[in-house]
Parts: structure tokens; sequence; C-alpha cells
């Protein structure tokens, strides 16, 4: 595959994982706005216990939806200032091909279609990555006593 469709089929795969994580956030940030919004009270003067305990308990769970939005807010920074240059080594930025698994090394995600194939995000503190590292297509190495090899390294 010549460098440009390389490059072009590796920006389609990089748009799709930064949709996904926008995608993540904007549920993620919906779900604690809607417990944020559930635990404000009215503006009657007097609330009973149970007025009280659900304020708390929706407040608790907004806090709850925090986590997951500041995550999503992280893993889009790192896509952003990530080099995802074409590569022949496996590192940051890179598109790893091992059988017939594709993996994005970037952020950790759930699978993903791009351009008709199943994609994976990983970050570079998973333990696939760290044993694959610095590798190149035809390479193989070995994780959790299995030997692989990397097919090809976009």
């Amino acid at each position: 595959m010549a460098d440009t469709n390389r490059a072009a089929l590796k920006t389609k795969i990089i748009r799709r994982l930064m949709s996904l994580e926008a995608e993540e956030l904007t549920t993620a940030f919906a779900h604690y706005e809607a417990f944020l919004a559930e635990s404000r009270l009215d503006d009657r003067e007097m609330h009973d216990r149970d007025d009280i305990a659900g304020s708390t308990e929706n407040l608790e769970l907004a806090a709850a939806f925090d986590h997951p939005v500041q995550a999503h807010h992280a893993k889009i920074d790192v896509i952003e200032n990530t080099d995802f240059a074409v590569t022949d080594t496996v590192g940051p930025g890179a598109i790893v091909a091992l059988g017939d698994r594709r993996f994005v090394v970037a952020v950790s995600t759930s699978r993903f279609e791009a351009d008709g194939e199943t994609y994976m995000g990983i970050s570079q503190q998973s333990p696939i990555y760290n044993a694959m590292k610095g590798l190149q297509a035809g390479d193989t190495f070995t994780l959790n006593e299995r030997e692989m090899e990397i097919q090809d390294v976009l």
C-alpha cells in the first residue's frame, strides 16, 4: 500500500477514534448534568428528609460521573497531542496489526469500526504495548507465554 493510501487510512481511523471519545464524553457529561440538576432542591422554604436524601443521593451520583467526564477529557487531550504520522515502528500513534486484531497506540478504548475493520485503542501503559514497543512488521514477541507476530505497523 502506498504511503499516501496508508496516511489516508490512518487519518480515517484516528478521526473515528476521536469521534468515539467525543461521543463517550458527551454521554458521560449528560449523565453528570442530569444527576446534578436532580440534586437541586426547589425554592420551597421547607424540605422533608426524603427531599434532602434524594438531593444528596443525586449529588453523589453526579460526583461519580465527574470521573468519567475527566477521564474522557484526558483521553481526548492525549489523542489531540499524539503524533499519528505513518510509521514502521510500534510506538505512540502507531496502528498495529496482530493477526485479525488491530490496535491504535494512544488511549484505551472499546472496539470500534473504521474503514470496514475493527480496531481497539491501547495505552502506553498496557502490557501488550510494552511487549511490542519498538518492534516492526515481521517481528515477534511473547505475551502471557504466547508468541505473536506483528503483521503490519502504520
